[in-house]
């Protein structure tokens, strides 16, 4: 590996104010990110909205290049949308489904999604079937092609989450991707907790849609993330709300839908944060994805081992590759009770519980986990202070 850590935290100042292991949520923005931000805004008090952004149409355009390069695709395949969620129900609400029509997913699925596949199923008699773990805790890809093979009605969709909420797994994306396009299914994975920490390349990966958010693990502004739909998708689907970006109106009662992934997005942005999750991928792919997914991984493995050899303590994690999610629990102490020791000495961390995650943490007889998810910019050190702090609950 060959990333300079203390410059990464020198250019982090939150690294001088806390131990921060809640990535997964929202990870320290490295200050160039800050200072793009802020530039913006000055100039939108100074210029005016309108006019600020004009002004910086072409560090906006760049944003949607950056992005094509991390997923290695084109930036007609990139809408820029203010969050993960909103990303991915555009892509999930363009889909039309009919009684019987199945959707199958993962038991590692986060709630919001599964949510929007029971509203849909409510109204209109669509299937929401979920694919068995293996062994090892990750999505069973023997089970997904049975169920894609056979079963009571068509598949309309298989719709993934790459890596949970609620733990270190990363499921099989290009194995379930293969399968996919062998079927002529489409193929939605949700990539909330997986960029910025793991390399993606929808080619490799086989997906037809790409949900991600830009404040965790690509360390951009909240309020940020991104929609990839393949080009050859994308000219079929009609979004589920349009406006005058998003569509040209042509005449007193005709219009047309914007060609490529931009028909996803609406007129209104925050155009300062869209700026700096362009300089916040720009300064991961600086870095190099391999050597962050590499420096991820091997802290994420170190702390597992420290945390499993401390009395009363429980390592959460399964799957068969593990990313930079590290999940716990303490015999006798309350997730929650955990993260406030924890905060009151510095150290974030967060808290996974069951209402994120129905389908995975009660079948394993867990209502809650601590979630301690690090980043390269984290060192040994850092990971040593939340041992001895979590030790010192026993």
């Amino acid at each position: 590996m060959t990333i300079d850590v203390a410059r990464a935290r020198l250019d982090t100042p939150g690294c001088e104010q806390v131990v921060h292991l809640n990535n997964a949520g929202a990870a320290l923005p490295p200050e160039c990110v800050t200072e793009a931000v802020m530039a913006h805004l000055e100039r939108e008090a100074l210029m005016g909205g309108y006019e600020a952004a004009a002004a910086a149409a072409a560090a906006t355009e760049h944003t949607y290049e950056a992005v094509a390069r991390l997923l290695g695709c084109a930036p007609g395949e990139i809408a820029l949308i203010e969050n993960a969620t909103r990303a991915w129900d555009m892509a999930f609400y363009s889909l039309v489904f009919s009684p019987g029509d199945r959707i199958l997913t993962s038991r590692a699925e986060y709630a919001s999604n599964v949510i929007a596949f029971l509203q849909v199923a409510r109204r209109t008699g669509a299937v929401v079937e979920v694919v068995d773990d293996d062994e090892a805790g990750q999505l069973d890809v023997t089970d997904l092609e049975r169920k894609l093979a056979s079963g009571p009605g068509p598949v309309r969709l298989v719709a993934i989450t790459h890596v949970p909420t609620q733990g270190g797994l990363v499921n099989p994306a290009a194995e379930i991707g293969r399968l996919t396009r062998a079927a002529g299914v489409p193929y939605l994975l949700d990539a909330c907790q997986s960029a910025g920490q793991l390399r993606l390349d929808v080619s490799e990966l086989g997906c037809d849609m790409l949900s991600v958010t830009g404040r965790k693990y690509l360390r951009a502004p909240r309020g940020t993330g991104f929609l990839y739909v393949s080009e050859r998708l994308a000219e079929t689907l009609e979004p589920p709300f349009l406006d005058l970006w998003s569509a040209t109106w042509t005449g007193p009662d005709s219009f047309e839908i914007c060609p490529g992934a931009r028909r996803f997005e609406t007129w209104e942005g925050n155009v300062a944060a869209k700026i700096g999750l362009g300089v916040a991928v720009d300064y991961a792919l600086g870095i190099g994805m391999a050597d962050i997914e590499a420096r991820v991984g091997q802290l994420a493995a170190r702390l597992r081992e420290q945390l499993a050899a401390l009395p009363g303590v429980t390592v959460r994690d399964r799957g068969r590759r593990l990313c930079g999610i590290v999940t716990f629990t303490v015999a006798g102490t309350g997730a929650a009770t955990v993260q406030r020791s924890l905060a009151a000495a510095g150290i974030n961390v967060s808290v996974s519980a069951a209402a994120s995650a129905q389908f995975d943490l009660p079948a394993r007889g867990l209502t809650e986990v601590v979630r301690a998810s690090v980043h390269y910019y984290n060192t040994d050190a850092e990971l040593d202070r939340l041992c001895q702090a979590v030790g010192a609950l026993g």
